[in-house]
């Protein structure tokens, strides 16, 4: 079965729901990185605070605590989960587009290394490898990167039509 550009082929009710779909998933990703970037400031520090605290710090502007066993277990199981059926999904939309078949592998596959990656090494910050946040930082963007890169090629092509050569 050719799978390369059948998006260009679909009705428009079902180009229709699939913008809305890859519209308001983005919403709702970005939103969630708007919340990372809350709570973390988004660097090193920021997320080794959110998961081990700042308690030691007196001058902190915001106490946070060390994160219970089962507030890391219900981060990571819930992120896991939601994150793999959201990538499914985007996957199997990003599988009908027309692309290099090399890039869209890497954009079908790496966001799911990266979801493991991310929040793995949240867990072993957690557990007290703190060395994990850089590596923590750069699967998420990586794991953004494919998202945003994704979506964008899925509404392009679900939105302007086919170019002829």
């Amino acid at each position: 079965m050719q799978l390369n550009g059948l998006i260009y082929t679909f009705p428009k009710e079902i180009k229709a729901l699939l913008v809305a779909f890859v519209v308001v998933l983005s919403v709702g990703f970005f939103t969630g990185l708007l919340f990372v970037n809350n709570t973390s400031s988004v660097n090193p520090t920021g997320i080794e605070e959110q998961y081990l605290g700042n308690e030691k710090d007196v001058d902190a502007s915001v106490m946070k605590f060390k994160k219970t066993e089962k507030q890391m277990l219900n981060i990571v199981h819930s992120h896991i989960l939601s994150m793999a059926l959201i990538f499914f999904l985007m996957g199997l939309i990003l599988a009908t587009t027309q692309l290099n078949y090399k890039l869209k592998v890497l954009l079908m596959v790496e966001p799911f290394l990266s979801v493991i990656v991310t929040f793995g090494g949240l867990y072993l910050l957690w557990k007290g490898m703190t060395w994990m946040k850089y590596i923590v930082m750069i699967s998420g963007t990586l794991m953004t990167l494919s998202y945003l890169a994704s979506a964008l090629i899925i509404l392009k092509q679900l939105l302007l039509p086919k170019k002829t050569k």
